[in-house]
């Protein structure tokens, strides 16, 4: 990990909703109200062959994800996420149309929305990272690119229980778990469809 001493630590607060399909592309959704480039939402997206691809909203979004995450191929166009109740619906330019319903909090996200104050922060991210390792094949801390570093707070968890996708004008199949794991970064999302209430810290050379 990186000392704190000439470095910037970034914080974004929102969601991330990791989807897989039948056709075996696996979507994943950051939806962030709270960021140092302001409000956006990006989709990240793997073909069933290995392709990644990166739908962001502006030239600086998506130089800053593709500098700390591994892609293909990344595309500027408008990521416009519209929420209603427990049905969220995406769009992206011609390219993509998603909506996916949102299941009840489990235990585990009662559990963590309880203890939010204290998960978010990245030194619980770094505590938890070997259970989740362990329990989930997942990971909460670890390197991206540029010398950055970065840890996952969740602070809620609630599983999808439907969802229809299309890319390109190829409709993508039913909801299905996010298998094999995403090729993204150092850390996958569960296997399980979910979406996590998170912090994500990003500390990036000054």
């Amino acid at each position: 990990m990186p000392p704190a001493r000439d470095s910037v630590d970034l914080r974004f607060d929102g969601w991330i909703t990791g989807i897989g399909t039948a056709s075996g592309t696996r979507l994943v959704l950051g939806h962030w109200p709270d960021t140092p480039f302001g409000p956006f939402s990006d989709v990240m997206l793997e073909r069933a062959d290995g392709h990644r691809t990166l739908l962001a909203p502006t030239r600086e979004v998506a130089d800053f994800i593709a500098g700390t995450y591994a892609f293909d191929e990344v595309r500027v166009v408008p990521v416009g996420v519209r929420i209603a109740g427990n049905r969220w619906t995406v769009t992206s330019a011609a390219l993509l149309d998603l909506c996916f319903t949102v299941g009840r909090r489990g235990a585990l996200g009662t559990l963590l929305r309880l203890a939010s104050p204290v998960t978010s922060r990245p030194a619980f991210a770094a505590l938890t990272d070997p259970v989740a390792r362990l329990l989930m094949g997942l990971r909460t801390r670890g390197s991206a690119g540029n010398g950055r570093y970065e840890w996952y707070g969740a602070r809620d968890l609630h599983r999808l229980t439907a969802a229809t996708a299309t890319y390109e004008g190829r409709d993508l199949g039913p909801l299905a778990p996010v298998d094999p794991p995403v090729r993204f970064g150092f850390g996958s999302t569960p296997r399980t469809p979910c979406q996590v209430r998170v912090t994500t810290t990003v500390r990036t050379p000054s």
